[in-house]
């Protein structure tokens, strides 16, 4: 079966790996290369990457409707074409020119986190499970028929960076357990019942920045879900600090956003319900430390106020 791969993060590395060693894989779309890191030089994505490691012919479109995407796929004659966190919503013509169509791998137990974050979108609901599904694109975003899922527990301790790692295996395992009847059309897909569904947007800038009127609970799954990137933050003094791990403190009464050093050296902070432990922090310009660390160089003192 001849086949293309679709993708551009480092989550799917190992489907595409899974692909090449299952099926006649001719070549990988993903995003242009962007400036990256400090000094913002122009770096190729995770997938481009990879796939030049293989030997594989890697196309990056500035533009999906143009119709260069469509003629690249039609000029290779591909019985499939493989979807998972390409990053970009496809036009029908481009959907249509495989035989078999696109398939996508989605980072959810659809219809529920239909859209661009579901991973985070989990971790912030407090779910205690997802997984990845195998559906057939449309038009519609996520909306598609579901061939076939795979489910996993998340931890209690669970973060996007932990979550996406696991769920980048399943993904490669679900796509190596079903391709051959995928592509023998052996698979019957299953609607999504468009009563349940809800929606995981992306991540925007100012969903980053806490505020300690929410209950210990929704923040400290709110530090979870923006963890390793772009981090969950507030300010102290002025200056921003990166709250890294915290975990939901005993229940005292204190203002949102205020601060107390217990005895035992512990940094709790006040919210609307319930109080938030700080654990690991990352001050402005300095590295990540233990919160021992922080109280030890006085970078916090007890009735400090976190927030705007």
């Amino acid at each position: 079966m001849r086949t293309v791969f679709f993708g551009t993060p480092e989550i799917a590395i190992a489907s595409l790996d899974a692909l090449a060693d299952t099926t006649d894989l001719v070549g990988v779309v993903c995003q242009p290369d962007r400036p990256a890191g400090r000094g913002m030089s122009t770096k190729p994505p995770a997938v481009k990457r990879r796939a030049l490691e293989l030997g594989l012919e890697v196309y990056q479109p500035e533009k999906v409707r143009s119709g260069e995407l469509e003629a690249w796929l039609r000029v290779h004659e591909l019985d499939l074409a493989v979807v998972l966190a390409y990053g970009r919503i496809l036009p029908q013509q481009v959907l249509d020119a495989p035989r078999l169509g696109c398939v996508n791998l989605h980072a959810s137990l659809l219809p529920r986190h239909r859209g661009a974050a579901p991973i985070q979108a989990c971790l912030l609901q407090g779910d205690p499970e997802t997984g990845v599904c195998l559906m057939q694109m449309e038009a519609g975003l996520d909306t598609g028929p579901v061939f076939a899922r795979r489910t996993i527990p998340i931890a209690a301790d669970e973060d996007t960076g932990s979550l996406t790692a696991r769920l980048a295996t399943l993904a490669a395992e679900l796509l190596s357990a079903e391709i051959e009847a995928l592509g023998q059309s052996r698979l019957t897909a299953v609607p999504q019942e468009e009563s349940l569904a809800t929606w995981a947007p992306p991540i925007r800038h100012e969903d980053q920045w806490l505020d300690f009127h929410g209950s210990a609970l929704a923040l400290e799954r709110r530090v979870r879900a923006l963890h390793p990137r772009p981090s969950a933050s507030t300010l102290l003094g002025g200056k921003r600090l990166k709250l890294l791990s915290v975990a939901v403190g005993p229940d005292l009464e204190l203002a949102p956003g205020l601060v107390h050093v217990t005895r035992e050296r512990r940094i709790l902070v006040g919210t609307e319900c319930g109080t938030l432990e700080l654990l690991q922090v990352q001050p402005e310009g300095k590295r990540a430390m233990p919160v021992a660390d922080w109280l030890n160089g006085r970078g916090i003192t007890d009735g400090a106020k976190l927030g705007a």
